[in-house]
């Protein structure tokens, strides 16, 4: 599976982006797939995961501001992000496991291309 990230940029506090994570996987409905993002100096850190059926979960940081959500027909995973905040300028990476444990850990298998996201005025 190889997955591509895109829509990163710069933004101003308080506005939005939407990150796409296109999949080149012939069972791309069958995969859990999630958002992760780094900081400079920090350790990589779980954002948002999407089960195959359709469930989802984030994390504290950006419950009620980030949505993640699927197109399969598109083989396609998104994260629109709201009310940034300089905090959340990171690099943001997508990635995808069949086993939903190894993704909310941090472990899957698959992982795409970082896209920056830098939220500053």
């Amino acid at each position: 599976v190889q997955l591509q990230a895109s829509g990163g940029g710069l933004v101003q506090p308080g506005g939005s982006l939407r990150l796409s994570c296109a999949a080149s996987a012939r069972t791309f409905s069958s995969y859990n797939l999630g958002w992760f993002r780094q900081a400079p100096g920090k350790e990589r850190e779980f954002v948002t995961i999407i089960m195959s059926g359709g469930s989802t979960y984030y994390a504290d940081s950006v419950k009620g501001r980030f949505t993640i959500s699927r197109d399969n027909a598109k083989s396609t995973v998104y994260l629109q992000m709201n009310s940034l905040k300089p905090e959340d300028t990171a690099v943001y990476s997508c990635a995808a496991d069949l086993r939903s444990t190894l993704l909310a850990g941090g472990r899957a298998n698959y992982w795409g291309k970082g896209t920056q996201v830098t939220v500053s005025s």
